[in-house]
Parts: C-alpha cells; structure tokens; sequence
C-alpha cells in the first residue's frame, strides 16, 4: 500500500486593540470545505500590555473550537457513511 502525503495549512488571523484580542482560524479541506474557529482574550486592566500573550490565548481557543469542529464533521461522515449513529468522538 503506497502512502501519500497530505497537508492542511491553518491560517490564523489576529484583531486587536489595548484590552482585547480575537481571533479567527481557518483551514480548507481538500474537498473545498472551510472550517472557521473564533477565539478571544481579554487583558485586565491592571495586567501589562501583552499582545503576545494576548494572541497565544486568543489562538488557542480558535484552534480549539477548530478542532472541535473538525471532530464534529468527522463525526457526522462516519454517520452518513455507515448509515448508523456511531459513538461521540471525544478529545
């Protein structure tokens, strides 16, 4: 059985002003599809002005509700293929 390569690029995406930073992580699946997740953070007015930190928070919760959402879809195929409710895909 030959393997072929496959790649995803994830691309993130940062808004941000002095208390908070959103963010949006995209990715499109070979079959055309996209898949966004959205994250936030917000500084605390006393904490330093961080906007590393902010985007790593932020980012990460994007990412998390990508891949939640990636699960999901995986989820439903396996479903619609199979024609039977399979189990939850759990993290």
């Amino acid at each position: 059985m030959m393997h072929t390569p496959v790649g995803w690029h994830i691309e993130l995406e940062f808004m941000e002003d002095d208390q908070h930073t959103r963010a949006v992580a995209m990715v499109r699946l070979p079959d055309g599809t996209e898949v966004r997740g959205h994250g936030r953070a917000s500084r605390h007015r006393v904490d330093a002005n961080q906007p590393r930190v902010g985007e790593e928070i932020a980012g990460a919760r994007a990412l998390n509700e990508l891949a939640m959402q990636l699960l999901t879809k995986a989820h439903e195929e396996i479903d619609e293929d199979s024609g039977r409710i399979s189990h939850p895909i759990h993290v």
